[in-house]
Formats: C-alpha cells, structure tokens, sequence
C-alpha cells in the first residue's frame, strides 16, 4: 500500500473513521484512498474553518478524535481560529496537513511556508513524517497523543511524495490512558476548607453529569458555593441535574459571584480572570484576601476527586436538582428574553445546544434550566465562527439527537459554510440566527475600554447594517430551507416545525437593533 492509504488504515484502525476535509493538490492521494478505506466517512467542507471546528464538535460529544485534512499551510492557516477553540476546549484532535513533496521543498514553490510553526501555536504534538515506511507509526503516535488525558490537537504533517510511494503499513496506537487521579491526602485538605466561604470553581469533567452530582453532593452538606468556568467544552445540564452557574463574562459581575469567597478550590479549571485587559483594571478575578487552591488540574480526574470529596465531607447529603419547568410561549415583540423562551418552552429531549449566541444569550441559562436533560457546548477560546461548524460535528457524531444552534448575526458570517455541509449531509440541525445587525458585543467593549467616542466613523466598523444580511437568502442558497421571524409567535411556529422536520433548518430571529 501507499502512504496515503496507511495513513487512513491506521485512523479507522485507531478509531479514528471521521475525517472533515477540505482538500487540495498535495492531498489527492489521500482523497483516492479512501476509495480503498470504506470504513472511513470523509465529510468535505467549503474553508477549513468548518472542518477544524467540526472536528471539535465531534470530538466533544464522542470524547474520540476525528481527523481534518487540510491543504498545506494557508489551509492550516484558515482553520487555525477553531484550532484555537478546540486548543481551549482540551479537545482529541488529529490535524492532516498535506505538504509539497520532499524533492519540492527546496524549489520556494508559491504555497511554501513554516507549517510547523503554524501547527505550534494550537497544537500539542506536531510531527512531520518523512518516510512512508515510517508514516503508519507516525499516524499511530499522532492518534495516540490526541488522546492524551484530557485531550489536545495534534497534527501531523503529511508530504506528498510520502503518501503517494509505495511501502506504507499499518500501525495500531498505543491504547489511551486513563486520567490521573489526585491522592487521598489531597482531597482530605481540601475537605477540611469546605464551608459557606469556600467555593468549588468547576471545568473540564466536572461539568458533565457524574462530576455535577457530586459537586452538588458537596454543597448540600457543607454550604459550599459552586460555580462553572465561563465557557466549558461541553456542560450537562437541565431537568433533574444540579444548575450550576457560569462564570459571567463582565468583571464586574464575575467579581459579584466571587465575592465573600475566602478559599477557590479548582475542579479542572484555571484561576477566573478577565477576558480582557482594561485600563486601570486588574485583570485577576480572585477577590483580595481568597486563598486559591487545587483540587485537580485539567489533566486529572475531577470526578474522581469530587466523589472521594462528597463521600468523605457529605455522604449523606442529597444533592439539589433542577425541577422540570419549562416558560409560558411568550407573545408580541421578538427580543432576546422573548427567543429565549421560546427556545426553553420547545427545546426537545436530549438535545445538544451550541451556543454562540453572546450578548443575545443573556436569558438563556434561565429559561432553559428546567428544559429536558440536554447538552451545552460553548465558545471556549473566544475565536468567534464556532457555533455552526462544531454544530456539524455534534450532529455528525450523534445523528439521533436534534442539534440546536443558537447563533450571533456577526460571528456566523465568519463561518455560514457550514449550512451548506449541513445540507449535503443531511444533517438535523437547527440554527437560530440571533440577528441584531451589530456586534453588539464590541459596542459594549468601546466603552468598557474607555476608546467610546460616540463618532459615525467608529460607529460604523459595529454595524452590520448597509447593506443588510439575507440569512433567509444565503440558507437557501446552500440548500437549506430557512424562514424568518419577526415576533415571538413566529419564532415558536417555525422553530417548532424545524424540529419536526428531518434534515437542516435555519430561522433568521430579528432582534432589536443594538
């Protein structure tokens, strides 16, 4: 066999038999050998952010990699925003980056550039493989690390003349190890912490079911205050589950719910700071006098450690659970309470929620508290252009459970491809576009920065208006069926057939203008 078909035989050997691509030249051995692997699903993408954000989406709702493949350095280059997300979200990730042949390399061809360097800012292990003998355990090794507890990108790099000479084999990945656990002695300080005046600050594992209920466990029998990271990964939450706050992006309400805390214990998070930088600010959240402490790191079991935490300080305590509830359907104007509560009155069992909505979102968390038991999945590295595409991967990775995509004007523009991957796949995935027409985000940021200066030049850089965005127009025009609401009895009426409808939708949600 070539190298191209060792390279996909070890994925789908390994586990690995996704692969989001946006392939070119230095790629079509890869892209004739799947013809030979067809145990592979290649999903093909229309820009490189889509495949890398969907591989993130997949990745998070599997806990297994997905591979992308990707041309060469500037197609690594127009994915590396959502690398960056799924670098923060801690995601499995194998990256397939095609080079020029090894023979090509010393020509200084137009397409010429440091991939490694690129590859070193969002990845956590980088190869190049420079023979074919050697690229089966090169594929192998790159699945392996993707897998290192409790996840990263990593990114192998792939020339052209390696994947198209004979001589490849295949190679099995060393099998994924499980995460470390804290000692005992550990838990039992920080037992002895636990109180009204103490919080655990809760990312990583310990936001899905297992790591809520202890936590929750926690908190019922000592006081202890609980609060989530502002954007994890992946968060289970509703109906029968503890609620736990987020963390909220303003400083100052972050420093709200951190205040009167003495001790920050951390669950699979990193200390709380501001997003930004602002002038006269510190950027540090922890309140003056609050001793910051360790539970588990990112890289250990928190759910370990919380279950070990509850049984040792409240083994008899009952954890608090959300009740169902669901909000009345609300009438009239369409504004962001009001698609709110549309969305928590009809959003369906089990469903997966992707969430970009950003300053449209401010309601969401508690109109959805009591919705049916379902997932959240967050913009975790701030790199706006995540929802749809990591929307792809989720729908890709459980096509039995309806995708909801909840979608800021702005930021979709950066990625709208993805409807039309949505479309080609045939995917159940619903997209409301939250559709102020302004980055209503960075008006706020102006003067939260002090550069507000109230001018029509600066004004018009957070407009999205002039001329307007057709989200119904640009849907349709990537074959899916879309609809536009206006008031908030239309949102419901569409957004309820959406979900009755198999295969993609997408509501353009009129907002106030901000």
């Amino acid at each position: 066999m070539n190298g191209a078909q060792a390279v996909i035989r070890t994925l789908v050997d390994g586990g690995v038999d996704v692969c989001f691509a946006n392939p070119g030249t230095s790629e079509m051995h890869f892209v004739a050998a799947l013809d030979d692997v067809p145990e592979m699903r290649a999903v093909l993408t229309l820009f490189e952010g889509v495949a890398t954000g969907a591989a993130d989406g997949y990745a998070r709702m599997t806990g297994s990699p997905a591979a992308t493949l990707l041309h060469l350095g500037p197609g690594l280059g127009n994915g590396i925003a959502n690398l960056h997300n799924a670098r923060r979200a801690r995601t499995p990730l194998v990256n397939v980056v095609g080079d020029h042949a090894l023979t090509h390399k010393g020509l200084d061809a137009p397409l010429e550039s440091d991939i490694d360097a690129l590859a070193g800012t969002v990845s956590g292990w980088v190869r190049r493989s420079l023979a074919t003998s050697q690229v089966g355990a090169d594929t192998a090794d790159a699945i392996a690390a993707a897998r290192e507890w409790p996840g990263q990108v990593a990114t192998l790099v792939l020339p052209a003349d390696v994947s198209w000479t004979e001589g490849g084999s295949v190679s099995l990945p060393r099998g994924p190890r499980s995460a470390p656990r804290v000692p005992d002695s550990e838990v039992e300080v920080i037992a002895g912490l636990l109180g009204p005046s103490t919080m655990l600050f809760l990312g990583g594992d310990a936001v899905l079911e297992p790591g809520l209920r202890a936590a929750a466990q926690v908190a019922a029998g000592t006081g202890t205050r609980l609060l989530s990271q502002r954007s994890p990964a992946r968060m289970q939450r509703g109906a029968g589950l503890p609620d736990v706050l987020k963390l909220p992006y303003p400083p100052e309400g972050a420093r709200k719910q951190l205040d009167g805390v003495q001790h920050l214990v951390l669950v699979g998070a990193a200390e709380p700071v501001a997003f930004f930088g602002y002038p006269g600010m510190d950027g540090r959240l922890v309140p003056e006098g609050c001793t910051v402490h360790v539970l588990t790191t990112p890289g250990e079991d928190g759910v370990a450690a919380l279950q070990a935490l509850a049984q040792l300080a409240a083994p008899d305590a009952v954890p608090q659970l959300a009740e169902a509830r669901r909000p009345d359907l609300p009438t009239g104007e369409l504004d962001i309470q009001a698609m709110a509560e549309v969305v928590g009155a009809l959003l369906p069992e089990r469903a997966i929620v992707v969430d970009e909505a950003l300053t449209s979102g401010y309601f969401l968390p508690m109109a959805t508290v009591g919705a049916p038991a379902h997932d959240w999945l967050t913009l975790t590295g701030g790199a706006i252009g995540q929802g749809m595409p990591v929307a792809v991967g989720a729908a890709v990775a459980c096509p039995d459970r309806p995708v909801i995509s909840l979608q800021a004007d702005g930021s979709a523009m950066y990625t709208i491809q993805a409807l039309w991957t949505q479309a080609r796949e045939g995917l159940d995935v619903t997209t409301v576009i939250c559709d102020n027409s302004a980055y209503a985000i960075l008006a706020g940021e102006l003067e939260s920065v002090g550069a507000a200066s109230g001018g029509e030049r600066a004004g018009k850089l957070l407009d999205l208006g002039g001329p307007a965005l057709d989200f119904v127009a640009l849907a349709t025009g990537m074959g899916v069926p879309a609809t536009r609401a206006r008031t908030a009895e239309e949102l419901a009426e569409q957004f309820r057939a959406a979900l009755t409808e198999p295969g993609p939708h997408l509501i353009d949600a009129v907002l106030p203008r901000s």
